[in-house]
Formats: structure tokens, C-alpha cells, sequence
């Protein structure tokens, strides 16, 4: 459970208001797991009060939230937290609390599922009257220099391919996952339709040795040895951090350690890191940001090893504007993908208008595969694996290799689709029509052009779409479909009917 903060200062004396304006802590202790940092739970509220309003901050070990529209009845308190990695769209979240002396009792304003209530109610005690929150010393750091692109890697001319370990084992990843799943890319055939990455996300580290060098935790024994069995099967291996004091499940991170964790990655053969934002905005104004990736852009392009760098922050600030000038290879686009079909076609609408960042070397990313971990339908899964490559997303499997269906390693392994997403020309497909429930798209090809008709009703749709509205002026184009892998006679248009929750696919040549 991460640690939350909220900031408040008195401004006028009213009932409640003046025992209300400061800072507040909740904590309760817990045996944290192997090589994590955090203990117990906590929570810390600092306020800000004037009259019967207050405002302030909400922050904890990896992230920090705005209070707004608070309001001060008596010794009752409703507020709002507006939580930075929100990307429901759901807004704000409500709170309410009861102020009793030195004790403020804190909820949420609509209880949650059963089952699903965390930490709450909270009994916070006050700590201070200090209304302001203030970085500690240990946190702080030196002013950034000006700002100057990057040189580019070389990397990723084409949208990485690989696994990602946190979708289906998310803290339970190990040495031994991650070597049975290597030997499972090879075996299904995985590594031969391109998928080279084998990532391990979040939960290997460990607190750093006298010399400050990060170590790894129990589940991890030898990653050096790992990376080199994992490069014994033709692929590579990849790693994550985050630029602040700690990831987002608490552990060791790279916070003013960069280029001596990026040398220590170099020497165990890393491939590919996952940088992702986390703990860093409670050490980094929101304007710095692109700095910080830039400082680990610089740490790597200094190893001399050639290392895919993925900026993990969610789409934040624009970043596609600039993922590419601080050494990114691609940029998440959007929040935690989940195993579900709203969420997958949530995160295609987000994509619309990101095309134009989007080339050899550096990739708009949506995250994560979802195919095999059983939340989709294996139609709803082709959809998935075919938008991503009309997308020119990278293609991170997340499922378990070991225990794939064969419904799942043929999505997987389509090799007609996959060259969609992994055409040379590198452009990333555009939405041309939506009408209801159904949409077309299109993709620029090196040799033409790839199109999709998607289907997002609940019932089968006949969708059309003439040649020419693409801009494909010669009749009798040379159409494929990359799922059935038949060739199709559509001489001036194409009409197709989409299963429900369904997508087509063809080339056109």
C-alpha cells in the first residue's frame, strides 16, 4: 500500500479549522517483502486551510496527489484527491473525515466493493503545523543543466518484440520463471516469429552494497549468469527502474544513481530497460521530468552497450513531443493496460493523433499484450494482437509462454500480421471512418497498405470500404486476408462481416 501525504495552513480561525491545518500521519508496521524498502502502511495528510476551505497535497513513497474542494463542517471534512496516474477517466476520487483533537479519521466518501476497502477508514494522528510539504535533504538534488537532445541509439528500428514478466507473475517473477519462460519463446516458436525481449519488470531488486551498486534480491541470485543463459537461446534480456528513490512496488530504484546502475546493467548484458515515472514525482518537479529521463538517455548511451530504453510515464506531459530527444526507443501512451475488453479499446482511442511521433528507432506504446491471460475472448485477443500491429506498437507478450493454448500461440505467431507491424516503413496506422460500432483503418506498407475493420458492437457487422476513399487509385490491387491467409477479389472496394468484438485484416499490394 503506497504512503499517502496531504498539505493544509491556517487562515482564518473557525471551528475545527485551526486542529485541522497541518500534518498528519497514519502508519502501521509490516514486514516488507525480500529487498523492498517499504514497511507497513502509511498514510500522511498535510493541510491547508483558509476559512472553511482547505486544499493541499496527497503524496506517498511513489507518488503524490492535489487535494481539491475541500470543505470544513464543524469537525467534518470532504475532500477531493485529484490521483496523477488516473487514466479512467473517472476524475477525482472523494473523501470524507471526522476531526476529533489530535485524532482526524479519514474514508472514502463511497465505500469500496467488499474485499476492496485497503487500508481504510484511517485514524491519523497530527504531527506538526507545518502546512507546507517539504522535500527531505536525502531527496533533494543538484539543478539540471540545460536541456540538449540526446544522441540517438540506433535501437529499435522496428517495434521491439519480447515478454514481459509483469501481466501474469507481477512480484512472484524469479530466476527460474525467467529461464523456463526463455526456453518456452524458443520452443513455441516465438523467437522464430521475432519476439527477442525477455523483460523482468518490477520486484528483482535489492538495497545497494558499501559501494552503492544495486544488488538483487533472493529471487534473483545471479542475473549476470541469467543474462547469459537467456542470451544462450538467441535472445535478450531486459530489466526496469525508475528515475526516483523507488519503483513502484517499493523497491530499490535509480534515483541519483544512474550512471553507476546503467554500468552495472552493461556488465550483466542487459538489453532493455524499463524506466518507469513512479516514486520520481515526489523528488521531481513535473518540468524536470524530461531531464530525468534525459539523465539515464545519457547513462546508458555511455555503457557503449546497446540498450532499449523504454520511458515508462504514461503518456504524461506530452512526451511524444520529446521521448525521442532524451534517448527513449518508445513511450508508454497511456495508464496500466488491463485484461479486459474496455480497457483494450480504451487505450486504441488514445491513440488517434500520436501517428505523427511514431517511426524507426522510436515507438508510440499502448503497453503490454493482454492475449492468454484468460480476461478476452480469443476474438477479442486477435483484435488485440492486430490493432497493436496496425498501431506499429511494440509486441510484449504477457502471458505465461509455458502454458499457452494453441488458439493463443497462433495469435501470437501470426507471421501475416506481425510483418504488418514490423514493416520497415514504420508508420503507425490511422482511424479513417467510425460509424457506430464500426471503424476503419489504415496502414501505410513499404510494398502498400494494411486495413482493418473493426467491430466493437455486440452483434456481426458487414463493414465496407472503398479503394479509392484510401487513396489506392489502381483497381484489382492484390487484397490478403493475414488471419484466414487467403487472397480476396475485391477489384474497386472490400466488404467483410467482423464477428462481434471482432477486426479483418488485409493487405492490399
Amino acid at each position: 500500500m503506497r504512503n499517502l501525504v496531504l498539505c493544509f495552513s491556517l487562515m482564518a480561525p473557525l471551528l475545527g479549522a485551526a486542529d485541522l491545518a497541518g500534518t498528519w500521519h497514519f502508519e502501521t508496521p509490516g514486514q516488507a517483502a525480500p529487498g523492498q524498502v517499504g514497511h507497513g502502511r502509511q498514510a500522511n495528510y498535510v493541510f491547508k486551510v483558509d476559512g472553511n476551505k482547505f486544499t493541499g497535497t496527497a503524496f506517498n513513497l511513489t507518488s503524490h496527489q492535489d487535494v481539491i474542494d475541500g470543505a470544513i463542517d464543524g469537525n467534518q471534512i470532504t475532500f477531493q484527491i485529484r490521483n496523477e496516474w488516473d487514466f479512467s477517466g473517472r476524475g477525482p476520487t472523494a473523501y470524507k473525515g471526522t476531526l476529533n483533537g489530535d485524532e482526524l479519521t479519514v474514508e472514502p466518501a463511497v465505500a469500496a466493493p467488499s474485499g476492496r476497502g485497503g487500508m481504510y477508514p484511517l485514524t491519523l494522528k497530527k504531527v506538526s503545523n507545518e502546512t507546507e510539504y517539504k522535500v527531505p535533504p536525502a531527496m533533494q538534488h543538484k539543478p539540471f543543466p540545460p536541456f540538449k537532445p540526446v544522441k540517438a541509439n540506433g535501437l529499435a528500428m522496428t517495434p521491439p518484440m519480447g515478454w514481459n514478466s509483469w501481466n501474469k507473475f507481477a512480484g512472484r517473477v524469479d530466476d527460474k520463471a525467467v529461464r523456463e519462460i526463455a526456453d518456452a519463446m524458443v520452443a513455441s516458436g516465438m523467437r522464430d516469429a521475432g519476439y527477442v525481449y525477455i523483460n523482468i519488470d518490477d520486484t528483482w531488486e535489492a538495497p545497494r552494497d558499501q559501494s552503492g551498486n544495486i544488488t538483487t534480491n533472493t529471487k534473483f541470485p545471479d542475473m549476470k549468469a541469467l543474462a547469459d543463459y537467456v542470451h544462450s537461446k538467441g535472445l535478450k534480456i531486459g530489466i526496469y527502474s525508475s528515475p526516483g528513490p523507488l519503483t513502484c512496488a517499493q523497491y530499490t530504484a535509480s534515483y541519483k544513481y544512474e550512471e553507476q546502475d546503467a554500468k552495472t546493467w552493461a556488465a550483466w548484458g542487459i538489453d532493455y530497460l524499463k524506466y518507469d515515472w513512479c516514486s520520481a514525482s515526489n523528488v521531481y518537479h513535473p518540468n524536470e521530468m524530461k531531464s530525468a529521463y534525459r539523465k539515464m538517455g545519457l547513462a546508458l548511451l555511455a555503457t557503449k552497450r546497446p540498450i532499449v530504453f523504454s520511458l515508462c510515464q504514461y503518456g504524461l506531459l506530452d512526451v511524444g513531443e520529446w521521448g525521442a530527444s532524451v534517448g527513449g526507443n518508445l513511450w508508454r501512451t497511456t495508464g496500466d493496460i488491463r485484461d479486459s475488453w474496455n480497457s483494450m479499446v480504451g487505450i486504441i482511442d488514445l491513440q488517434p493523433g500520436r501517428e505523427k511521433f511514431a517511426g524507426p528507432g522510436h515507438w508510440n506504446d499502448p503497453d503490454m499484450l493482454e492475449i492468454g491471460n484468460g480476461g478476452m475472448s480469443d476474438t477479442e485477443y486477435r483484435t488485440h494482437m492486430s490493432m497493436w500491429c496496425m498501431l506499429a506498437a511494440p509486441l510484449l507478450a504477457g502471458n505465461d509462454l509455458r502454458s499457452m493454448s494453441e488458439a493463443t500461440k497462433e495469435i501470437l505467431t501470426n507471421k501475416e500480421v506481425i510483418a504488418i507491424n514490423q514493416d520497415k516503413k514504420g508508420v503507425q496506422g490511422v482511424r479513417v471512418r467510425k460509424e457506430g460500432d464500426t471503424e476503419v483503418w489504415k496502414k501505410p506498407l513499404a510494398d502498400g497498405m494494411a486495413v482493418a475493420l473493426l467491430n466493437r458492437g455486440d452483434a456481426a457487422a458487414k463493414i465496407s470500404v472503398k479503394w479509392a476513399d484510401l487513396g489506392i487509385a489502381k483497381k484489382n490491387p492484390k487484397v490478403h486476408d493475414v488471419w484466414t491467409h487467403k487472397d480476396v477479389d475485391a477489384p474497386t472496394e472490400f466488404t467483410a462481416e467482423a464477428p462481434s468484438h471482432g477486426v479483418v485484416v488485409v493487405t492490399v499490394k
